[in-house]
């Protein structure tokens, strides 16, 4: 019998849904029951109200598991979908079947600058982008969170350059730089970022950035080939209007540090998971002022630049962890912010 193009590119999208909307469990609560049977049919409602091309969309993001930087918005208009008692925003509702079983607030999301409504104020469109791989979940930071340790000076490090695997950018104007380390050892140069985001990949097959798995060294330690292995589609950064954002692409935790992320009196910085998926306010304009006001006793111990924050791939750092220093991690970021 033949099948629509609609009816298989719906198919498509179920087998990519999360485990918890394949059925009731056997013995499980009846108020389960139902918002699982009204989760599946305002999903079914949800579908009809696209066209072709947009199904299509959802589907190529969906199987891409967001690598491709290049997948539009899927729109659709700014209303609740209700069913019974139930009601989803279509943003929300898409995020949580595909994404995130236990997402239960739009306030748990923070939409990627990728997406065309980025920025836009909440009553500006009268469409939303229900795209769940344009959307992030808010990082809430460990409580408390590990302390930063001191970095070891400076002149215990030493860098690889492999300049002619990075693009060369000549214009002036960038908000960030960004250094890839291997423990102690810079890898490579400098990569200068003037884009309002960039890519920061290992193994990614659609989209451009800072390509790591193009940085050659000689002599690399087993633990810094496992970790690479782990970056896969790394991290995207990206300069908005309240500070810096990192979000999560890859498929294991990536640990930040800067001075903005200090909570409360604490003294020293301090370092956050975030997981796969999330993302987190790595540096805080405003904050950052503060700081500058507040000189003197109230900074942090130890070397370190204010503008500027680290993040490693895999493997944490800190009290709470083997390691003490982030020059003890594998593969690890800094990135030097300008002009902030």
């Amino acid at each position: 019998m033949f099948e629509s193009r609609r009816s298989v590119i719906v198919r498509r999208l179920w087998r990519r849904r999360c485990p918890c909307v394949t059925g009731p469990k056997p013995g499980g609560e009846n108020a389960d029951q139902e918002a699982l049977s009204c989760l599946k049919l305002v999903t079914h409602t949800l579908f009809k109200r696209l066209r072709d091309e947009q199904l299509e969309m959802l589907a190529r993001s969906l199987e891409a598991r967001g690598t491709d930087d290049c997948t539009d918005c899927v729109s659709f208009p700014r209303i609740e979908l209700r069913i019974g008692k139930q009601r989803y925003w279509p943003q929300l509702l898409t995020c949580k079947l595909f994404r995130w079983p236990d997402l239960k607030h739009l306030s748990q999301l923070k939409r990627l600058c990728i997406c065309e409504c980025c920025g836009r104020t909440p009553g500006e469109s009268v469409m939303v982008c229900c795209n769940p791989y344009h959307f992030s979940r808010l990082c809430e930071p460990e409580t408390p969170p590990p302390p930063y340790s001191k970095l070891l000076p400076s002149n215990h490090w030493k860098t690889i350059d492999d300049s002619s695997a990075l693009p060369s950018v000549t214009r002036d104007e960038h908000w960030c730089s960004v250094a890839y380390w291997e423990y102690r050892t810079r890898v490579g140069r400098l990569y200068t970022v003037c884009e309002p985001s960039v890519s920061i990949f290992c193994d990614l097959p659609r989209g451009t950035g800072f390509c790591l798995g193009q940085l050659h060294a000689d002599g690399r330690h087993e633990m810094v080939r496992r970790t690479r292995g782990k970056i896969g589609g790394g991290i995207l950064l990206s300069k908005e209007g309240d500070g810096v954002w990192a979000y999560n692409r890859s498929e294991h935790p990536v640990f930040a540090s800067s001075p903005t992320l200090v909570r409360g009196r604490t003294r020293g910085l301090s370092v956050h998971k975030v997981l796969p998926g999330y993302s987190l306010k790595v540096f805080d304009y405003q904050r950052a002022q503060a700081l500058q006001r507040s000189a003197g006793p109230e900074l942090p111990d130890g070397p370190f630049d204010p503008h500027s924050v680290r993040i490693s791939f895999a493997k944490g750092w800190g009290p709470s962890y083997s390691r003490q220093f982030i020059t003890s991690c594998p593969c690890w970021l800094e990135i030097l912010l300008n002009n902030c």
